[in-house]
């Protein structure tokens, strides 16, 4: 689109959506030397962690008896700076997704936004952006930005796309797809928290229970439950837990009517699903409902398809990539719009990679996507979208970009083998050989260096 707007700013690199990703995008971009600007729609940093109320990060560990670290560097820093302040513990073997870091959230903000602003890269709250805008030769320039001050414009020379749905892929041209359209979406939660409740009691009478009774009360039409699933841990705070059990299907998160309805649907469960706990598990009859998430907690939507596409099978297989910048153990988890969750593991409880491709965009110059926008089906995705491997996507991305700008080279001619260097300086324990030292399970093009 043509440039008309006011001015707000300009950067090098602009990294749109304040989640995971996003967060560890601007951070790392800026620690590289890059001016950056972050963009987010709330006035806090953390996005599903935060606003959704997911206050539990998952996909730092792979999901075995002997758990390995899959994501460092950044995530480590955060992981400290919340345990120096006694706002995180982690679960062990949490429902079916493995090691979960739990925290306070209020304190999760404050560190957020501690590790961006002392990185150097700039924050505008309450600010998204609904258009992309390109120069003379047809490559991204910037994005118009929506906020209270109206309508302005950002200049950059690389994007990095963190909103979660591929916004600025999609608004840039770049090719995408949408669940629902190309096969199905995986179901959205409201998170609620309740407080007064006698954790180690509730936590006694066991999930199995809990189940049973919700099947069973289905069953006898004395609750509206979508959900005969789903879990409930305790929090920092010693009375509080935060629950993961309502169920809203088939929402186009890109469709404002859609996630509107959604909203509704998800506090209307949430009130029943508190009914249900306050009137059949032990440790929850003086219980109340606390709070809901600033907004439902998303897990799928606009994808991006990048210059490689993730599978079900190098998900399954444990593959590794000769460009890969991220490894994942995490399992797919698939929320679809039935009563359970489907679970399918990798192989020997082991990892893959995630190659740089995946967040290579198709048919746009200098961009990145980092987060559950990234470039995979709907199965892989369903394994790649966990915060922390969000994290580490974020990372990897942020530093690509400063490697750009610095080498004056497209986000396509960075040399690789300098990027995984980078990232093993910073502690994220990526591999380019299998434990043999050959590249025998490697799959994907080669790439130069």
């Amino acid at each position: 689109m043509k440039m008309t707007f006011p001015f707000l700013d300009q950067c090098e690199v602009l990294v749109i959506g304040g989640g995971p990703a996003g967060t560890m995008a601007a951070a790392a971009a800026a620690r590289q030397g890059a001016d950056t600007i972050l963009l987010e729609r709330q006035g806090f940093l953390g996005g599903n962690l935060t606003a959704a109320g997911i206050d539990t990060i998952y996909g730092l560990y792979s999901v075995s008896e002997n758990p390995v670290k899959m994501i460092g560097g950044l995530s480590d820093e955060l992981t400290d700076r919340l345990r120096s302040q006694n706002a995180c513990y982690e679960r062990r073997n949490t429902y079916g997704a493995g090691i979960g870091l739990t925290f306070d959230i209020e304190n999760m903000k404050m560190v957020l936004e501690d590790m961006v602003n002392e990185s150097g890269a700039r924050v505008y709250y309450h600010a998204f952006a609904p258009e992309v805008y390109f120069d003379e030769g047809g490559t991204p320039a910037g994005v118009v930005v929506a906020s209270k001050s109206g309508l302005q414009q950002v200049q950059a020379e690389i994007l990095i796309d963190t909103t979660g749905d591929a916004d600025v892929v999609a608004r840039a041209g770049g090719r995408y797809e949408k669940p629902g359209e190309v096969g199905p979406v995986q179901s959205c939660t409201t998170v609620f928290f309740m407080a007064n409740v006698d954790v180690g009691q509730a936590k006694a009478f066991g999930k199995q229970s809990m189940w049973q009774a919700m099947a069973d009360g289905v069953e006898n039409e004395k609750y509206d439950l979508p959900r005969t699933e789903g879990s409930f841990h305790a929090t920092p705070n010693p009375t509080m837990i935060e629950a993961n059990m309502t169920r809203i299907g088939n929402v186009d998160t890109t469709d404002v009517g859609s996630i509107t309805e959604a909203e509704i649907v998800g506090r209307k469960q949430t009130q029943e699903y508190v009914r249900f706990l306050i009137e059949n598990v032990p440790g929850f009859e003086d219980a109340y409902l606390v709070k809901t998430g600033c907004h439902v907690g998303v897990r799928e939507g606009r994808r991006a398809v990048g210059d490689y596409v993730l599978t079900r099978e190098d998900v399954l297989e444990g593959r590794k990539f000769p460009d890969a910048v991220i490894r994942c153990g995490q399992p797919i988890e698939d929320h679809h719009s039935g009563s359970d969750t489907r679970w399918v593991y990798v192989r020997d409880h082991g990892f893959y990679d995630i190659p740089y491709r995946c967040l290579v965009p198709q048919d746009l110059t200098n961009v990145l996507t980092a987060g559950r926008c990234l470039s995979a089906t709907h199965d892989a995705h369903a394994s790649a979208r966990s915060s922390g491997t969000a994290m580490g996507m974020g990372q990897a991305a942020g530093i690509a970009a400063a490697m750009a700008l610095q080498s004056d080279q497209t986000i396509r001619e960075i040399d690789i083998a300098d990027l995984q260097a980078k990232l093993r300086e910073m502690g994220a324990p990526i591999e380019r050989k299998g434990a043999d030292g050959k590249d025998t399970n490697c799959v994907g093009r080669n790439i130069t260096g």
